[in-house]
């Protein structure tokens, strides 16, 4: 009997192992990879809002979810990678507005050169009605915003000469993203912009086939452009916001409790990505200098505002006095 007994136990404890074993193999099965994409390395501000994005999101989901980063234009350009999204073969990025302008024209409106005043106020603006009105408009073109990000003011390099007055800019061959503000910017100063995907630009830089770019010092930074550009002009020509974005086709096949931690990690991935842009600001020009560049700094916008007078007349006629007024004028 107590043989038996014993076998019996055995057996008992047996299944239960199996049971349990299934049951964790079940949660392995369950655990979903995000792929998350972006345009530059783990180190900079975009590798700092993945992390926070992806550790918030694992923290609230007890691991079901894993977020497996991407860095370095390792899905391709931003382009590519915001139509992998779009047929969902990509789950989430984080990529910049002057991209998205392509799929989705109103969101051109942030880009218009000295229309933010200051950090604050673009801040204000992306978190308020203005912003919130802005993500709205993706998911009709297959793409659900999350949460708008930061990249800080744009400003510019080149190998060239110091850029101090609007004629400084003639003739000077800038890579720019495909974004039609920006290029119709460069074009009424005189310049040459060269639509070019971030992965080739280091390249064209040390080969010259580019005089110069413009980005926020948290790119300019991290990417070390001072190892190919002698100058840097302190511009502040246009602030640039981020956006942190999902497939639809991984939206909808979410609970609304992972909706909600999705969103929840998006923010503090912006939390993580706006103190990373604040550090660098109020270090990066130290660093660049430093590394060699030689620094200029743009006090006045006025010159640059009224050689741009042509170019406001096209951003009026596209996104709407109206619009624009509002944005300038929020507090």
């Amino acid at each position: 009997m107590a043989v038996m007994a014993g076998v019996r136990l055995r057996a008992w404890l047996g299944g239960v192992a199996a049971a349990c074993s299934l049951a964790a193999g079940g949660q392995a099965l369950a655990q979903t990879e995000v792929k998350i994409g972006y345009a530059l390395a783990t180190t900079s501000h975009y590798g700092a809002a993945a992390q926070a994005w992806g550790d918030s999101v694992e923290k609230a989901t007890a691991g079901r979810y894993k977020f497996k980063q991407f860095p370095a234009s390792a899905l391709g350009g931003e382009r590519e990678s915001i139509e992998g999204l779009q047929l969902g073969t990509v789950q989430a990025l984080i990529v910049s507005t002057g991209t998205l302008s392509n799929f989705v024209p109103e969101v051109g409106v942030v880009d218009v050169p000295f229309l933010f005043r200051d950090t604050g106020h673009a801040r204000r603006v992306m978190d308020g009605p203005i912003g919130q009105d802005l993500m709205k408009k993706f998911q009709p073109r297959g793409i659900v915003a999350l949460a708008w990000g930061e990249q800080g003011f744009r400003h510019l390099t080149n190998n060239k000469h110091g850029v101090v007055r609007p004629e400084d800019f003639k003739g000077l061959k800038i890579r720019t993203m495909e974004n039609p503000v920006h290029i119709t910017a460069f074009k009424t100063l005189g310049a040459a912009p060269t639509p070019m995907a971030w992965p080739e630009v280091i390249g064209a830089l040390q080969q010259g086939t580019i005089d110069g770019q413009e980005n926020p010092l948290s790119v300019i930074v991290s990417a070390k452009v001072s190892d190919v550009q002698k100058y840097l002009t302190l511009s502040s020509h246009v602030y640039a916001p981020a956006l942190l974005i999902v497939s639809p086709r991984f939206w909808n096949k979410l609970s609304d409790a992972d909706k909600a931690a999705f969103v929840e990690g998006a923010k503090a991935g912006v939390v993580a990505m706006r103190a990373y842009v604040d550090d660098v600001d109020a270090k990066g020009v130290a660093t660049l200098k430093a590394a060699g560049m030689q620094v200029n700094t743009i006090a006045d916008k006025t010159p640059f505002q009224h050689a741009l007078a042509p170019a406001y007349a096209q951003y009026q006629a596209k996104f709407g006095k109206e619009l624009l007024d509002r944005i300038a004028a929020a507090q």
